[in-house]
């Protein structure tokens, strides 16, 4: 599989790893120096890419977005920061019948772990006395706060919790590469869930893992759809 690179920091330096490592070729990659405003990303710049790896910054991933979309060149998406132009997204990849992947976290430990969550909140909520909770750490670069993966815990809990639904605390500090964690406290005793990434090579992994599942697929997909798909 031919990999285009959108996105060339330290995630796109280990995606480029592993992708070789899985026998792929990496034949393109975008930066500021090359992809000023997404202007780098032409018919011809991506001749022969089978899927796009999207690895950028909030703003600049939905105009990046735009452009791999509309030449239908199959994208993962690790950015966050952007899902309030998630419908705009889906429209346009139907529009241009394209494929697009997009995740919080493309950690297969977190995926797992989001499950945990879900499951933990359905098993908390009838007992009032837990009050839930979720914190997330970070690194000091990370743009948005919270996280796009608290977020989604977020989101997992909200059907069991409703209105009570605990709003993400963030710490940002040093070089933390992240950690999300959900409580569920009571005067009793208190039971926590926590996810830890080590490195950033579980993000990677799992990014070149979707590039593998979206082949000959169309349609927007949230990672886990592909994952666990049945």
């Amino acid at each position: 599989m031919n990999i285009a690179l959108v996105g060339y920091g330290r995630m796109g330096r280990m995606i480029e790893k592993v992708a070789l490592s899985r026998g792929h070729q990496v034949i393109a990659r975008f930066d500021i120096d090359n992809n000023a405003g997404g202007a780098g990303l032409t018919s011809g710049n991506l001749a022969g890419v089978d899927v796009a790896i999207e690895f950028s910054i909030p703003e600049t991933v939905t105009g990046n977005l735009n452009r791999l979309i509309q030449l239908q060149v199959p994208t993962v998406v690790g950015t966050t920061g952007w899902y309030e132009n998630l419908e705009e997204m889906r429209t346009l990849v139907r529009t241009h019948d394209a494929a697009l992947v997009y995740g919080a976290n493309f950690s297969i430990g977190m995926n797992l772990f989001l499950r945990l969550v879900k499951q933990a909140a359905e098993l908390f909520a009838p007992y009032s006395e837990y009050d839930p909770f979720l914190i997330e750490h970070h690194h000091r670069l990370k743009k948005d706060a919270p996280s796009g993966t608290a977020h989604v815990m977020a989101d997992r809990m909200r059907p069991s919790y409703g209105e009570r639904t605990p709003v993400p605390v963030s710490v940002r500090a040093g070089h933390i590469p992240g950690t999300h964690e959900v409580g569920f406290d009571a005067e009793a005793d208190t039971v926590t869930l926590t996810h830890t990434a080590r490195s950033r090579e579980g993000f990677a992994a799992g990014a070149v893992l979707a590039a593998e599942l979206i082949a000959g697929r169309k349609g927007l997909f949230e990672f886990s759809e592909l994952l666990f798909a049945e």
